[in-house]
């Protein structure tokens, strides 16, 4: 094998490492709310961000997306600077992040998020294709009872799986 053959499968395998990698996931979301679409935004973000995000550096958990003057904004999304950043920039970790969403999908999100109890969360944060992507999910949030059923289910789906490995 050459060189170049070896360059060339190295980059194939690092593309495919890329496409669709996770870089955080908000577990609390599924067990706060009934999560009844999701949708794909793209996300503007500084320098300093992306390379934070690629360190893994970003906490989604008390996140939320808000439409304000007809764009979307991800609130409260924590993306904590690298010690290495630029000296010349100020880093602000918790800073609103407009989110790129096409007009019909904003639209439609709209007119959804106006019915009573349905809210807008993020869900999960990945790259695909080198650009990182947000996961936004049309919630409405969970009752207490709810969230007893859902935990319920999963025991019970968790101990059928266990009865049928052993026996």
């Amino acid at each position: 094998m050459t060189l170049s053959d070896r360059i060339a499968r190295m980059a194939k395998a690092k593309k495919k490492q890329d496409g669709g990698s996770t870089i955080a996931l908000n577990k609390k979301a599924g067990h706060e709310y009934f999560i009844e679409q999701r949708i794909e935004a793209g996300i503007a973000l500084e320098g300093w961000e992306v390379k934070s995000l690629r360190a893994g550096r970003i906490q989604l958990k008390e996140s939320y997306v808000k439409i304000l003057h007809a764009e979307a904004f991800l609130i409260g999304a924590h993306i904590s600077a690298l010690a290495a950043a630029s000296t010349h920039i100020n880093p602000d970790p918790t800073r609103s992040r407009k989110l790129l969403l096409k007009r019909s999908e904003l639209n439609r999100f709209i007119g959804l998020t106006e019915r009573a109890g349905y809210t807008l969360i993020p869900t999960a944060m990945y790259w695909k294709h080198g650009r990182a992507k947000l996961e936004i999910g049309l919630a409405k949030g969970k009752k207490q009872h709810d969230k007893r059923a859902t935990e319920k289910d999963r025991d019970w789906k968790r101990e059928k799986e266990r009865i049928f490995k052993t026996g």
